[in-house]
């Protein structure tokens, strides 16, 4: 019964936990390409700026909204995978190394989508949509590499995750207490 509380208080935290990682995201990224929200995502959500107070507060829900999700399905799949191969001693400490494991390559991602969208695809042009009168295409189109790039490093964080998981299934807290390998 144990197992089923941390099951799903840990789902919740990292659905949560995606959530504002996403409000956080969002900011940044609207630092650097604020067209980016205005010409592209407030449509695509279908939002006003005025409906939440401002520009700021549109693009934290819109992050929320963006991510909140992935944090579901990572914290089901990793509380399921959880309850059923890691021992209730060591169940909090390895979802947790979980999480950062998924959380570290989606920024590590996100990182890689700056610089390639900087370095490679300003330079060579991109096949997705690119709103009319940009003032800054350079900025949007980093900006749109940074989002890709994120959810891929999401994808590969969630098998990252799985692979420690599975890869530390059976463990107690106390062989779960040397470092991890990978």
């Amino acid at each position: 019964m144990k197992k089923l509380g941390i099951y799903l208080g840990s789902t919740g935290f990292i659905t949560l936990l995606a959530g504002l990682y996403g409000v956080v995201h969002d900011q940044l990224t609207y630092s650097i390409s604020s067209e980016y929200f205005t010409k592209f995502k407030y449509e695509q959500f279908g939002f006003e700026p005025a409906w939440f107070g401002g520009h700021r507060p549109t693009v934290a829900v819109i992050g929320f909204l963006a991510t909140w999700w992935v944090g579901l399905f990572s914290g089901l799949v990793f509380g399921l995978l959880g309850l059923v191969a890691v021992s209730e001693t060591a169940l909090v400490k390895t979802l947790l190394r979980a999480v950062r494991i998924a959380f570290g390559t989606t920024i590590a991602a996100g990182v890689v989508g700056y610089f390639y969208g900087r370095l490679v695809l300003v330079k060579t042009g991109v096949t997705w949509y690119l709103p009319d009168n940009l003032q800054h295409p350079a900025d949007f189109i980093a900006v749109g590499s940074i989002h890709n790039f994120g959810y891929c490093g999401g994808l590969l964080g969630l098998l990252g995750g799985v692979v420690y998981i599975l890869r530390h299934r059976g463990k107690t807290a106390l062989n779960s207490a040397a470092p991890a390998s990978f």
